[in-house]
């Protein structure tokens, strides 16, 4: 859901909720907002930036980012969208290239202005492009009545043979054309090498004029700074067993996008998909097994149950897929919007978000089109590199440190 934040489609709040308000009944509870730098298995401690912490279980839910493929030039120029506050960075962008296309004096840099770039064709890649294909043709008319909405080109690019490779050729085939009849122009079998000068270079020599350039192809496991590569697996992710233990590490765990399990579960042989789905059953079963460790029992592995897969192109199109039911077109839509209702934390939450659907569905608009920038006082500035210099010592990294050897008293 966080594509509907980038198109202005809903509040960043409204699908996001904070750790304390979570917790707060919970008495045996503590939260320390902090970078992870090292893990320190053999002590039982890990080094972060607000200095070091013990454990006697450590579980690691970091979850994934954005993988550009070593790409460092498409790194630093594209617009990934992965969280909120990458969502909301594009939707300042896009609003700001709006404002910009019609100042602009220069037809060429007027097209860059209102060309959007996707690279990607899984389901974050298809829902943004669609929710941006509904902006041209709904909101832009409204808010930019003297801009030409011919202008406006959304392209979805994805290096394979087709859309949502996860779901079956079937599902593929309704999302291309849903995207197509909404004016998008999908480029399958074509790959990006590079970003220069505000064009998007192809492998085939073409090329794509904009400066609205989104990267949506792919994901990797957030690193772990001094972890051992051999406890690493495809796409950086943390090697677990059965029991989601990391392999080699007594008392360190990893669940979600994080960690790949290459054994144990034989009906996912090779690792699971990263999706929201695993990570809470993942979680769910770690949490009792962590009890059954305490109480001197043995844990149960972990056997991923899929309830089903499903994407959303736009007002009463998507793709859905449970077992052997699949399905297309307005129930998927309805499906997708009951599914993703239910998992949002809170009942005001829900109630916003259902409120915001139901205004957007019946007058074709959406009311959060602003342009939001947060920029950080010099004060803030220093005590954050202050902090993180006084906490982000290499004293731990050191096997002769002082540190160490007192925890190993």
């Amino acid at each position: 859901m966080i594509y509907q934040i980038a198109s202005a489609g809903i509040e960043p709040s409204s699908i996001s909720f904070p750790f304390r308000k979570i917790f707060q009944k919970r008495k045996n509870f503590y939260f320390r907002m902090a970078e992870v730098r090292s893990i320190f298995p053999e002590h039982k401690i890990i080094q972060t930036s607000i200095g070091k912490v013990h454990y006697d279980y450590l579980v690691l839910a970091a979850g994934a980012t954005t993988n550009f493929f070593g790409n460092k030039n498409v790194e630093e120029q594209a617009m990934p969208m992965k969280n909120v506050s990458e969502a909301m960075g594009l939707r300042n962008a896009l609003l700001d290239n709006f404002e910009r296309a019609l100042t602009c004096a220069d037809d060429c840099e007027r097209q860059e202005l209102l060309n959007v770039v996707i690279v990607g064709g899984g389901a974050t890649g298809v829902e943004i492009a669609g929710a941006l294909s509904e902006m041209k043709k709904f909101v832009l008319p409204k808010d930019y009545p003297d801009l030409p909405t011919s202008l406006m080109n959304v392209y979805l690019i994805e290096a394979g043979p087709r859309l949502l490779p996860a779901m079956s050729h079937e599902s593929s085939a309704h999302v291309e054309q849903y995207l197509r009849e909404m004016g998008v122009n999908v480029l399958l079998n074509k790959m990006v090498t590079d970003y220069t000068d505000h064009r998007v270079m192809l492998k085939d020599g073409s090329s794509i004029a904009t400066r609205t350039f989104i990267w949506v192809s792919g994901i990797a496991a957030q690193p772990v700074g001094n972890l051992p590569a051999a406890h690493l697996g495809r796409g950086r992710r943390i090697i677990v067993d059965a029991f989601n233990q990391v392999k080699g590490l007594d008392g360190v765990f990893s669940i979600g996008d994080q960690c790949i399990m290459p054994e144990g579960d034989d009906n996912w042989k090779g690792g699971h998909p990263q999706l929201a789905q695993v990570a809470i059953q993942q979680g769910k079963l770690l949490a009792k097994n962590l009890v059954r460790l305490e109480k001197g029992k043995e844990m149960k592995p972990f056997s991923y149950r899929n309830l089903g897969t499903m994407a959303t192109v736009g007002r009463n199109r998507a793709v859905a897929e449970f077992s052997k039911v699949k399905m297309a077109g307005f129930f998927a839509w309805f499906m997708w919007l009951i599914v993703h209702l239910r998992c949002i934390l809170s009942v005001r939450n829900k109630m916003i978000v259902m409120l915001n659907w139901m205004w957007n569905y019946f007058s074709y608009s959406q009311s959060l089109r602003m342009i939001i920038y947060a920029k950080k006082a010099k004060e803030v500035r220093e005590r954050e590199e202050r902090l993180a210099s006084t906490h982000w010592g290499t004293d731990l990294l050191s096997e002769g440190s002082e540190d160490v050897r007192n925890t190993k008293a």
